[in-house]
């Protein structure tokens, strides 16, 4: 459909004309047909928005497709990334896996040596200092640590987690 502006006679005779170059340069940089048809129309509504000044245009052609190619930048400069989302993109587990993890983790905990468990369950409670373990309960500070020790090795075991695994990531 014809657009019905006067155009000085060095210019397409109207802006339709224009139409099948600057789609392909927008499929070009777009890679995708309905973008670049988007694009194509939003460059073919600027020049009719500036009918008035066309004649102060020499090249209407190389106008066109240089506002194509603006407009273009202008659209990724302000393009929000849409990615699909997929479990790596999670930043927090949802609480319920933590409650599971925590379930889990009390039950192996409960399959401990007592001694061991005890240990364990005093450091989940806040208390880290090897020292302070040994003088609550009453054992050398290397009693303390090598219980802990073997007591972390079976818990990573028990969990499904790397003998490499941190330790904190246990509770």
């Amino acid at each position: 459909m014809p657009c019905p502006i006067d155009l000085p006679a060095a210019h397409p005779s109207n802006l339709s004309d224009l139409i099948p170059d600057l789609q392909r340069l927008a499929h070009h940089l777009t890679g995708e047909k309905d973008q670049a048809q988007d694009l194509t129309q939003e460059t073919l509504l600027r020049l009719w928005r500036r009918r008035a000044r066309v004649d102060e245009i020499d090249n209407l052609r190389a106008y066109a497709r240089t506002t194509l190619r603006n407009l273009y930048r202008q659209s990724l400069r302000n393009a929000v990334p849409m990615t699909e989302l997929n479990e790596t993109h999670m930043i927090i587990d949802p609480p319920v896996f933590a409650a599971f993890a925590l379930h889990d983790l009390t039950i192996a905990i409960d399959h401990l040596p007592p001694a061991q468990a005890t240990l364990i369950r005093l450091v989940a409670a806040g208390e880290t200092s090897p020292q302070e373990l040994a003088e609550r309960t009453g054992l050398c500070v290397g009693t303390v640590m090598s219980r802990l020790a073997r007591a972390r090795a079976q818990l990573r075991i028990e969990m499904g987690m790397s003998a490499r695994a941190p330790v904190c990531s246990l509770y």
